[in-house]
């Protein structure tokens, strides 16, 4: 009985978490957030291969918060950055990739769960003229490879119905 409460106890996180950083942040100025269904996106006119449909089926939604930085607010949004990378750095996200440079921003993909079975993808990007951006891709066993085929999908599905202004402009 000590042994499991003991082990309740430690596996508790007290820290913080990336849902509570997207909650505490949402409405506070300089950040914007998104949350999209999969069925936003219309694929009905683009075929898919079997793998592309597996990936689109796995995907039950997208979370995004960004902050768009401005002459005014650079000090909160290095505060904010640290943060964010902070909470990132936990070892339950395991790294997939990350690319980048000084000059045009840099970006890290992480994930939770295994490659054949992520639970969360996660996308921060970052360019200090412009602000950061974390997405969380939420499903159920998706695929880290079926996922990057989508990418095409995503170049032919329709958005024309879809208001996507706020998040397009955003860093302009």
């Amino acid at each position: 009985m000590l042994a499991l409460i003991v082990t309740t106890l430690v596996s508790c996180n007290n820290g913080p978490t990336l849902q509570t950083y997207y909650v505490d942040n949402e409405l506070k100025p300089g950040f914007t957030t998104f949350d999209v269904p999969t069925s936003f996106i219309d694929v009905d006119k683009v075929e898919l291969t079997d793998k592309q449909k597996k990936a689109y089926e796995s995907v039950d939604k997208l979370n995004v918060l960004a902050f768009k930085v401005d002459a005014n607010n650079i000090d909160t949004y290095n505060t904010e950055l640290i943060k964010i990378k902070d909470i990132l750095k936990d070892v339950k996200y395991e790294e997939l990739m990350r690319g980048g440079n000084t000059t045009d921003g840099k970006f890290v993909v992480k994930f939770i769960g295994e490659v054949d079975s992520i639970d969360e993808l996660i996308v921060l990007g970052n360019a200090n003229d412009k602000g950061f951006l974390v997405a969380r891709i939420l499903g159920d066993n998706m695929n880290a490879n079926d996922l990057i085929s989508l990418r095409t999908v995503l170049d032919k599905a329709n958005f024309e119905n879809a208001d996507l202004n706020g998040l397009t402009d955003f860093f302009k």
